[in-house]
């Protein structure tokens, strides 16, 4: 276990830097580790500046909070699927699935265009997106309840059933939409994109991911007597509908504040806690770092991937991961089938 957090913590740091670096106008690894390292306390007397403005610009300007926001988006992607499948107890949960993302989406346009919840001031799109989701999820988990426990078919169903519905409301949001440029930025947001990343984005979601993860690994255990049931976990001493409450409120936190900074980016809640799982097994301790790191390193290389494709323009970054994802999903289905 600790090899593997310390190799991809490893590789979290140097895709970090190599991502950075990539780009119509290209840096050099080395000089992105230097620009970096230069911004920091106490280093910056260590380092003879023999760059250009410009790169400075484009890295610690542009790019440096892009790739650390695709860093906080896929951690908290990961870590939504990990606290959706834990809650669901099946594997093939994720906010898309079970339409957190599409409930979220759909407030969080309706902000957007016409401004709904510009009352709330800098976090309107945070707390909107929040809204639909929490709403999504306590709608689809209510329906899912049979004789006090969820019906895992029911929930399967009636969250493609909310999400078609939260889609369609999308649509007659977009569709009515005051002006084309407002329809456009709505549309390439709700494809999923990291473009247009400032450092103030980064304040947020870093909280709720800090704050979510730590009140997740504290309850490990309880996550990994889920597992077991309902009954079992309560036959354990753990209070199951408060825990299954508490897990609503993170997943519906998680996917609202990520949404809101990067639009909708599927299947990374998905594909990331079952290609843990293959790696490290099901204890919810391991599970959660491991899935943290490695959705940040799949979607930083998924940007980078969205960003030269077809450069100077670039391709939403959730066409790119639905391309990937969609096929994962079908093998997933194929092999649970046939177990």
């Amino acid at each position: 276990m600790k090899v593997i957090v310390s190799l991809l913590v490893l590789i979290s740091i140097l895709s970090i830097i190599l991502a950075i670096g990539i780009g119509p106008v290209s840096v050099h690894p080395l000089t992105v580790a230097k620009i970096v390292l230069s911004r920091i306390p106490f280093l910056s007397e260590s380092f003879a500046v023999n760059w250009t403005d410009l790169d400075e610009n484009i890295v610690w300007g542009l790019r440096m909070p892009r790739v650390l926001l695709g860093m906080i988006v896929g951690a908290s992607l990961a870590v939504t699927g990990v606290t959706m499948q834990a809650l669901v107890r099946n594997h093939l949960a994720d906010p898309f699935i079970l339409g957190v993302s599409s409930g979220a989406a759909a407030t969080a346009t309706l902000g957007m265009l016409f401004g709904v919840f510009a009352f709330l001031g800098t976090y309107a799109l945070s707390i909107s997106a929040f809204i639909g989701a929490a709403a999504t999820i306590i709608i689809v988990y209510t329906i899912s309840r049979v004789k006090g426990r969820i019906n895992i078919t029911q929930l399967l169903l009636s969250g493609v059933a909310i999400a078609m519905i939260m889609d369609a409301i999308t649509n007659i949001i977009t569709l009515s939409a005051p002006n084309a440029l407002g329809l456009h930025n709505a549309t390439f947001w709700m494809s999923g994109s990291l473009a247009g990343a400032k450092w103030g984005y980064l304040q947020l979601p870093l909280i709720v991911i800090v704050v979510c993860m730590t009140v997740l690994m504290i309850q490990h255990r309880a996550l990994n007597a889920l597992l077991l049931g309902d009954e079992a976990a309560g036959t354990l001493g753990f209070n199951v509908s408060r825990l299954q409450k508490l897990l609503v409120l993170i997943a519906s936190l998680l996917a609202g504040v990520t949404i809101a900074v990067s639009g909708a980016i599927g299947f990374i809640g998905l594909m990331v806690p079952h290609m843990t799982r293959l790696l490290i097994g099901s204890d919810h301790r391991r599970v959660l770092i491991v899935s943290a790191l490695l959705g940040g390193i799949i979607v930083v290389w998924t940007d980078v991937a969205a960003r030269m494709v077809i450069a100077p323009q670039e391709l939403p970054i959730g066409l790119l991961t639905a391309l990937v994802g969609g096929p994962f999903f079908i093998w997933l289905l194929k092999r649970k089938s046939r177990v």
